[in-house]
């Protein structure tokens, strides 16, 4: 997420009323998680397994609950609860409004695009030229579509991450303040959910297409033709190369990638990153081929104990 304009760092440090290391006209200009922070940006870090990370990422202002050493050229914000401060600066710069009409005044809707009855439109969104978006769809604020896109009844776009921290009284949620990006010529199937990004953007790239009841996780990115059938489940900040497909129901935990090309058969699980131009099956997913062979080897395993009695 961008500022509106850049901040220095007094300024930031004021609206968290945190301490901070650095000259007070420090600039800041945005905040992100660490997979996609650039100069100038915050990242936040709580957890000392994570301080290195954090410190040498490519973010310029590190919100971090400890003084530690500052690398030359960054500056550090010094808080004692660094999860509640960066929600608050998600506050701040891009607060919940509430809606008060079915199509915001705010949207913007291209030229022969087809809205259908019981559509939900929030503030800020972007719909390209010749869509059909179809009943019951709804679309949350700032949420950018392209060209010749289809949405199929049920579909929201825009819910917030899945991502919490676990306190002693209960989940503490980290708030999203990113956006949903859909491409050109792509189609997502009906009753399907892409959350936003928690600062940056869930991203579905052109030509990709997804069945129904798709669940895609925020802050991932979808590359360019993919095809994603009905009931897949892929997690938080993952990474689909172009050309992949999933079969049904295949599960992808998060912050892993796979390569251009790959194929998922049906109710693969992935744990791991998978390289691209293979075939994969299983839980733990593997190359197809050696999978097959081990479940045709399992088979097995009642006629050997048999000879061996």
């Amino acid at each position: 997420m961008k500022f509106p304009r850049t901040h220095s760092l007094k300024e930031i440090a004021a609206l968290i009323d945190a301490g901070f290391v650095g000259s007070e006209d420090f600039p800041v200009q945005g905040m992100n998680e660490i997979h996609v922070v650039e100069p100038g940006d915050i990242v936040f870090v709580d957890h000392p397994k994570y301080y290195d990370k954090a410190l040498q990422c490519a973010a310029t202002v590190v919100l971090i609950n400890k003084e530690v050493e500052c690398p030359e050229g960054k500056a550090l914000l010094i808080s004692d609860d660094p999860f509640r401060d960066f929600n608050k600066l998600s506050k701040h710069f891009r607060p919940f409004k509430p809606a008060s009409e079915a199509i915001s005044s705010s949207a913007v809707i291209g030229k022969n695009t087809v809205i259908q009855p019981n559509v939900f439109i929030g503030n800020n969104v972007v719909i390209g030229d010749d869509c059909i978006i179809h009943s019951n769809v709804s679309i949350y604020d700032n949420t950018v579509i392209g060209d010749r896109v289809s949405i199929h009844a049920g579909t929201v776009l825009g819910g917030d991450g899945f991502y919490y921290k676990n306190r002693p009284a209960g989940f503490d949620k980290l708030l999203s303040g990113g956006r949903v990006v859909i491409e050109d010529d792509v189609e997502l199937g009906a009753m399907c959910s892409v959350d936003k990004g928690v600062t940056g953007d869930t991203t579905i790239k052109s030509g990709s297409k997804l069945d129904n009841q798709v669940q895609v996780g925020h802050d991932t990115v979808i590359g360019r033709k993919c095809l994603i059938a009905s009931q897949c489940g892929i997690a938080g900040c993952v990474v689909l190369e172009d050309e992949v497909t999933l079969w049904g129901q295949v599960g992808i935990t998060s912050a892993v990638t796979i390569g251009a090309k790959a194929v998922l058969l049906g109710q693969s699980g992935v744990s791991k990153s998978l390289e691209g131009g293979q075939t994969y099956f299983g839980s733990p997913a593997e190359p197809a081929r050696e999978k097959m062979k081990q479940l045709a080897a399992i088979k097995q395993m009642p006629a050997i104990v048999k000879t061996i009695r």
